[in-house]
């Protein structure tokens, strides 16, 4: 039987432990249901927060950049430590007219479009990786496959060496989670100000010979007329490499995991009975990576009879909001044809995640190479969580492959 679900005023969701320790299921409807709107209280010298966790509330709030803003921050860390350093220059933490003109200018360059090379690329990365994992026997997929798919690409498309792309992957995964209970905030702090550094040397590179990487086209850009600055290239390196790492990363590991568990959706996959693009929704779904994001409120308005007052902070909760019973029918099972699919793994209004297309196919490759070159898999030791209060996962999963035969005779090339 499922333990029963904590009393919401237990439950500080500032905590990175928090989720570590607990099955917060059952808090979360408990919160749909009785309390919508839920506050959080200070804790240990943290400002509360307001919590959102019913799907519709959270779409609403993405929506309405009149009331609420992301330049005061947009996840727990910065939000409750008093602001971001990146706000009016980092694409997340930007709004208005500015926002508007340095999103065109990523999605130039993150466009389906533009991507069809770097798509090739990832299908025959990926492709050779779990190749290689299943005629070995097994591997830790986290480490060894999911580690490297999403930084191998994004890499790429900034233009660092290959070289360092193990240091960045470390340096990433310490800046938002960790599975080290000695690391704190400072240590992720240093991690930030490192990846930062490190792309500031990167620019400086490109300044002086530009390449046809993301960097280059970042640095010869300009807002109205005005070039976008070493910082603002920065920032916006940072960004594209978290996101493109840790949620990519972290999905495909719940992915696997998952299908392991469940024989059933993996046999629906491996016999063509799935559009894959339907299964990449539903695996978005369920991980749900991303906890929440956030928000400040920037004129007074109200939700669910509650107000809420200019300076608050507003805390959006995907991990509530994709298990909503309100808009998914029967939110706790893995339905790999599930259709439709309103989840929120990538946000939704003016701040939907540009780097989106790429992250779905990602996990499309993922899943075709599983079908194609293995008959069915095996968790076979534990995996060890993340511990973060922004994400959610885990950064180890040993599992053992059974191979497919057909699949790693035929031809190369994936089957539709």
């Amino acid at each position: 039987m499922s333990a029963p679900a904590p009393a919401p005023a237990t439950v500080d969701l500032g905590d990175p432990a928090t989720f570590a320790t607990h099955d917060l299921d059952g808090f979360w409807r408990t919160l749909r249901d009785t309390a919508p709107v839920h506050w959080n209280p200070p804790v240990d010298g943290r400002r509360g927060f307001w919590v959102l966790s019913r799907h519709d509330d959270i779409l609403t709030t993405y929506r309405d950049d009149r009331n609420f803003t992301s330049e005061r921050g947009n996840v727990l860390v910065t939000l409750l430590g008093g602001g971001d350093a990146g706000a009016g220059r980092m694409l997340a933490v930007t709004d208005g007219h500015r926002h508007h003109e340095l999103r065109k200018i990523l999605q130039r360059v993150l466009s389906p479009r533009v991507l069809d090379e770097v798509a090739r690329t990832v299908r025959a990365n990926t492709r050779q990786w779990i190749r290689e994992a299943v005629e070995s026997g097994g591997c830790d997929f986290a480490q060894q496959i999911a580690a490297r798919i999403p930084m191998t690409t994004i890499s790429n498309l900034l233009g660092v060496p290959g070289q360092d792309q193990d240091h960045l992957l470390g340096l990433t995964r310490t800046a938002l989670s960790t599975d080290d209970e000695d690391v704190d905030e400072v240590d992720s702090e240093m991690a930030r100000n490192e990846i930062l550094m490190y792309f500031m040397d990167l620019v400086e590179e490109r300044r002086e010979a530009p390449g046809d990487d993301v960097i280059s086209m970042l640095v010869a850009s300009a807002i109205d007329g005005v070039p976008l600055t070493d910082e603002d290239v920065v920032l916006n390196c940072y960004s594209l490499i978290i996101g493109g790492d840790e949620t990519s990363r972290l999905t495909m590991i719940d992915c696997v995991r998952t299908l392991a568990a469940r024989p059933g959706e993996w046999r629906r996959l491996k016999r063509h009975e799935v559009a894959v693009d339907t299964a990449v929704d539903e695996v978005l779904r369920w991980a749900s990576p991303t906890m929440h994001f956030g928000r400040s409120v920037v004129r007074e308005t109200e939700l669910h009879g509650v107000r809420l007052r200019p300076g608050e902070i507003v805390t959006l909760w995907h991990a509530s909001g994709n298990r909503d019973e309100r808009v998914f029918d029967r939110p706790g099972v893995f339905d790999l044809g599930r259709t439709p699919n309103r989840h929120l793994a990538f946000g939704y209004g003016p701040h939907f995640c540009v780097g989106s297309y790429l992250a779905k196919v990602e996990i499309a490759e993922l899943l075709i190479a599983l079908r194609d070159f293995t008959t069915g898999f095996e968790q076979t030791g534990e995996a060890l969580p993340i511990r973060s209060n922004f994400l959610t996962g885990f950064s180890t999963l040993p599992v053992r492959f059974e191979p497919d035969p057909a699949g790693l005779d035929a031809p190369a090339g994936p089957k539709e």
